[in-house]
């Protein structure tokens, strides 16, 4: 198993806690939900500042890893990294 498939699956239970971008806000994960044409698995997760928006992720773009050019200003390795 890779390490991708390992982050899904800790995502997968990580439900109801924190997460943190790789631009420092958090978020809150809600739930993983499949999309109902391609079934495609979806996080569904809150901002934890602002209006507090509720938003969708596909699974393998919330796990995935940022490249440099992205984040000049922090050392995460990961698009969100679990708190």
């Amino acid at each position: 198993m890779d390490e991708l498939e390992e982050r899904k699956i800790e995502l997968r239970n990580h439900k109801g806690r924190m997460v943190r971008h790789y631009k420092n806000k958090e978020y809150i994960i809600l739930d993983i939900a499949l999309h109902t044409e391609t079934e495609e698995e979806l996080v569904i997760y809150k901002a934890l500042y602002g209006e507090c928006g509720v938003f969708a992720r596909p699974i393998d773009m919330f796990v995935s890893e940022i490249s440099t050019e992205m984040d000049l200003e922090n050392s995460q390795k990961w698009r969100f990294e679990l708190i």
